[in-house]
């Protein structure tokens, strides 16, 4: 979730978001390394948006904090599109990181998922904007996977974790390291469809939920 805003001066549109992380795993230092993966790929592409016709350069500006003592009526009370809470634990009952939904505000982070240049921050942001994951999990020959694409995706050898393994056998899926995010992420993120007041918009909702660390 964040804020899309109009620089009419520059031709910018700055989607603005601040990433708060809680729980026993979360740290200052990686809450500046979350929101900084998730700036620098969602910016990498400088994708354009066409606004009313004009068209925008789309820039991501992502900040960041670590609240170890976040409660949950902050959470459930919170009326600022800006802020995104996660969780971040060692363990996750589901094994991966996830969201709390399409277009939300809330999450939960697996510690291991965030390693490794894994793109895990990236790509769960793009859910909260709104971003489904593909349909078709075939990728073989179309070359580098796309941001939203999940692990298990089947993609040529260069960008599997084991560029010598059979597709879809045991290093033989998509190493998420690869992921990129493109100009077709941006569309779809359908940012002309969005009701710019002062030139502001909200991206996404409030799914405001407050998580448990999950026991082993």
């Amino acid at each position: 979730m964040g804020i899309a805003e109009l620089d009419m001066e520059n031709n910018l549109l700055l989607l603005k978001a601040h990433i708060i992380l809680y729980g026993d795993a979360a740290s200052d230092a990686l809450a500046r390394e979350v929101a900084s993966e998730i700036e620098r790929y969602w910016s990498e592409p400088k994708a354009t948006a066409l606004i009313k016709g004009i068209p925008f350069t789309v820039v991501f500006k992502i900040t960041s904090a670590y609240a170890p003592g976040l409660q949950p009526e902050e959470v459930f009370e919170n009326d600022d599109p800006l802020l995104n809470y996660f969780r971040v634990e060692e363990y996750s009952a589901m094994d991966i990181s996830f969201v709390d939904g399409l277009g939300c505000n809330t999450g939960y982070f697996k510690l291991l998922n965030l390693s490794n240049n894994s793109t895990t921050a990236a790509h769960e942001f793009g859910h909260t904007l709104g971003l489904p994951h593909p349909q078709n999990l075939d990728l073989r020959g179309r070359g580098a996977p796309g941001i939203m694409y999940p692990r298990g995706t089947l993609v040529d050898p260069p960008f599997q974790y084991d560029p010598g393994a059979a597709a879809g056998t045991r290093g033989g899926t998509m190493n998420p390291a690869h992921r990129k995010v493109g100009q077709e992420d941006i569309e779809d993120l359908r940012l002309h469809k969005l009701s710019f007041k002062n030139n502001q918009a909200v991206v996404g909702d409030f799914s405001s939920i407050w998580h448990h660390r999950h026991e082993q």
